[in-house]
């Protein structure tokens, strides 16, 4: 990233940076409003854990689907537009999923939702980035901060709507209109312009004019940008059966494995995403001290290990811990995976950030049903292994990021 240590950001951006904030904000909330409504979705619709497994997969394969499209839509729309664009379209979608009186409606309501959290995603993606280079400095991680406290915050409506017994649809249509409005208002104060070359680069001499590239990184072309492309895929899509861990199935482990009671239950997803937003609060000052690699990796084994332990030794609040750990450890995997995607040397600019965020997917896409298969021929706790699993994986891709800068 090339860094203008002679221009301080204007009020024009201080401000785009806050409404970026607001993006992710939302983002974060309006799905986390129906994850721990699941159980009784799941209990409604008469859904064993393979069925349950397949059909929360329709958010992840709608993302899979529509995801490359993203990048076509924000250079005709721009970056902005398209995000909040999405974020009202993913309330509706969220909106009909927790009314569906049906398998079939419900993941169709899912499969709306994830196409249109992809254009979001690569969208508020794609101008915090933006934002980023007129800062001269790494703030990515905590747009995703600011994403890990809409989510808990979702979380927790969710579970207050729960404890009060308020009926899913008024819950969720409140959810989707307050978080629409708040992404409109948002809308006017992003970067203005179209999404063009001079603007998704920074001011001044680029890499490629200088003959200067990111802090320990060597040239990369051809095959071997692809290898790092796939290394930093495989990063991204850790972090996200991670997530997709605590989303799909902390609440029914608590729930129905530990005989939690269901307010109880949510705070497993909570926790998780409540230690992911500490991680990524302390990530960018982690990053700049240490490089990406080595963030990574020490994530890894605190994920790897803490959930390991959780799973050994299975108590409510072991598991609640073992949650926690994990988001800690991946706090920084998909922003990094992102942020180094797009710094690729010879890939136009935005190619690697809507490859990476498109096929990362996968992780969300595979897991549910992965694990919901794993369940049902052994136990969820098994099929919760795939979190240590994640951990050893990004221990052995982490070579792809950038070390620490001398």
């Amino acid at each position: 990233m090339t860094v203008d240590v002679l221009r301080r950001p204007a009020p024009a951006e201080r401000r785009a940076r806050v409404a970026v904030a607001v993006l992710f904000f939302t983002n974060g909330a309006l799905f986390a409003n129906l994850l721990p409504r699941y159980p009784q979705i799941k209990a409604d619709l008469g859904l064993g854990n393979a069925a349950y497994g397949l059909a929360v997969a329709a958010f992840p394969a709608g993302a899979v689907a529509a995801g490359l499209a993203a990048g076509v839509l924000v250079r005709r729309f721009g970056s902005a537009r398209v995000a909040v664009g999405g974020t009202l379209l993913t309330g509706a979608g969220v909106l009909a999923a927790g009314l569906a009186d049906s398998v079939a409606v419900f993941a169709g309501a899912l499969f709306l939702a994830g196409a249109m959290d992809a254009f979001t995603d690569v969208a508020q993606n794609a101008h915090g980035l933006r934002v980023q280079r007129r800062y001269g400095r790494f703030i990515i991680n905590s747009f995703h901060a600011v994403w890990s406290v809409g989510a808990v915050t979702g979380g927790s409506m969710a579970a207050a709507a729960i404890a009060l017994g308020v009926p899913r649809g008024p819950h969720l249509l409140f959810s989707a209109v307050v978080f629409g409005v708040a992404a409109c208002v948002a809308l006017r104060y992003c970067l203005p312009g179209p999404e063009t070359g001079s603007e998704t680069e920074p001011a001044g001499p680029t890499d490629a004019e200088d003959g200067a590239l990111p802090p320990g990184r060597a040239p990369v072309a051809g095959v071997r940008t692809g290898w790092v492309l796939g290394a930093l895929v495989l990063i991204a899509t850790a972090g996200t059966l991670v997530e997709d861990a605590g989303m799909s199935w902390a609440t029914l482990y608590l729930a129905d494995s530990l005989h939690a009671t269901v307010a109880l239950a949510a705070s497993g997803y909570v926790a998780l995403v409540g230690a992911q937003f500490v991680g990524r609060i302390v990530g960018d000052r982690l990053v700049d001290r240490f490089g990406q690699r080595a963030v990574a990796r020490s994530g890894a084994l605190i994920a790897g290990v803490g959930m390991g332990l959780a799973l050994a030794v299975p108590t409510v609040p072991g598991t609640v811990l073992g949650f926690a750990a994990a988001g800690f450890g991946v706090a920084t995997l998909v922003p990094a995976a992102m942020h180094e995607a797009d710094e690729l040397p010879g890939l136009r600019p935005g190619t690697g950030l809507t490859l990476v965020s498109w096929l990362m997917r996968l992780g969300f896409l595979l897991s549910p049903p992965v694990v919901g298969l794993v369940a049902d021929a052994t136990s969820l706790r098994v099929g919760l292994l795939v979190v240590p699993l994640a951990g050893l994986l990004v221990l052995l891709c982490a070579g792809a990021l950038q070390p620490r800068r001398r």
